[in-house]
């Protein structure tokens, strides 16, 4: 059981990404995902999340109304919209799966997901 995320790069601030993540080795569509992010001498933070089977959503306060994300059950994947991109989005982006659903921004807590990806960076010039 493992992920790959892709869709990491350079973006002018005001710009938009969409960040890719695929799960292998199980049916996705029945556990939670998410999206975490690093930057340089911080700690990793949650960025959107989404539960399984009724596909809740739950974001982080700095990327509320910016980014989104969804998935596609069809293609086995999920997604990560990110528009309006500022320079304190640069962070190394990580997809992680099979969570331990809490509610509220809790669910956002990366001590919650069991498999991670290896991450993709995310770079915004001003």
């Amino acid at each position: 059981v493992h992920v790959v995320e892709s869709g990491g790069g350079s973006v002018q601030s005001g710009g938009s990404l969409r960040l890719s993540c695929a799960p292998f080795g199980y049916t996705y569509s029945s556990y939670c995902l998410g999206w975490f992010r690093q930057a340089p001498g911080k700690e990793r933070e949650g960025v959107a999340v989404i539960s399984g089977t009724i596909g809740k959503t739950v974001y982080a306060g700095s990327v509320q109304g910016r980014f989104t994300i969804s998935r596609d059950n069809t293609k086995n994947m999920i997604y990560l919209q990110m528009n309006s991109l500022n320079t304190e989005d640069t962070a190394m982006y990580y997809c992680a799966a099979d969570c331990t659903w809490v509610e509220g921004h809790r669910a956002l807590a990366p001590s919650n997901f069991r498999v991670w990806g290896q991450g993709t960076q995310v770079t915004v010039s001003a």
